[in-house]
Formats: C-alpha cells, structure tokens, sequence
C-alpha cells in the first residue's frame, strides 16, 4: 500500500491548477461543483465551504471519509497539448493538527483571501475539506496523444 501521497510529478500536476471540478453524491444522486483548491505538503487537496451549501451538506452528512471524484485543467486547450487530472479520494472536514496545515497550504495558495474583506470574513466561517487521494490519472497529450500517468493507494 502506498502511504507517502501522490508522486512530486501529480502533485505538481494538481498544483498547477485552481480549480477542481468536485463530484459528490447526496439524496438526488451525481452531483458536481467548482471549488478552488491547494495541494498539503502530504499530497492531499484542501477546499473550503459551507456546510449550507449544497455540497457541504452532503459532505457533512457522509462525513468522515466522504467518497468523491474530481477533475482539474485549463480551459481552451488544444487536442495535442491537452494536461488534466482525474481523481478519486476520501474527503473530510479538516480538524485538529489538519486543520492547521490545510489553514497553510490554502494561505499560501491564496494569500489575499486574508485580506479580501467580505471574502475574508465569509471564509472564515466556511469548513476546511480535505480529499485523501486513492487514485489519480494525468493525461497529458503532449507526451503523445492519451498518454496517461496513473497513481493509487
């Protein structure tokens, strides 16, 4: 079993994007979101929200170890240099020592949030969610058309 996170190579894949495009199930069934995203130093994703919101009732509601799936790439890329991400993990409300570090990761990430005023004080508020990655997929179209990296657990 592999318990040191993602290889350097995803987890720079995963940092080089923002956005996650969140996949989670509730009472209705499939359901998607975005939610900006830092990378821990452990490999894991940290995201911030709501418990009022959508996902973050369903998150709380399964938590922990909430099953989701989520993809991260740029828009408007061309089909030969097309990057992204797939994945799979484990997520769950950040707390204790967890908590500290996804606080870091996402402070480093984006460091104006500190300072954003209304944003600010509404993030505050909002949940740290931590996805624990069981399985990653990179695809990367410039190493060759569906070329593909794959990392599990």
């Amino acid at each position: 079993m592999n318990t040191d996170g993602p290889p350097d190579r995803l987890r720079a894949a995963l940092a080089a994007h923002t956005t996650l495009a969140l996949a989670y199930t509730d009472d209705d069934g499939p359901q998607a979101c975005a939610v900006f995203h830092a990378v821990t130093d452990t490999g894991s994703l940290v995201f911030l929200t709501a418990r009022s919101t959508r996902h973050g009732a369903a998150l709380a509601r399964q938590a922990p170890g909430a099953r989701v799936a989520f993809t991260a790439h740029r828009d408007a890329q061309k089909w030969s240099s097309l990057t992204g991400l797939q994945g799979r993990g484990l997520c769950e409300r950040a707390t204790g020592p967890a908590l500290a570090a996804a606080r870091a990761a996402y402070a480093r990430r984006f460091p104006f949030v500190a300072t954003a005023g209304r944003l600010a004080q509404a993030l505050s508020r909002a949940d740290h969610w931590e996805i624990h990655p069981t399985w990653l997929r990179l695809v990367d179209n410039s190493r060759g058309f569906g070329h593909k990296t794959e990392w599990s657990v």
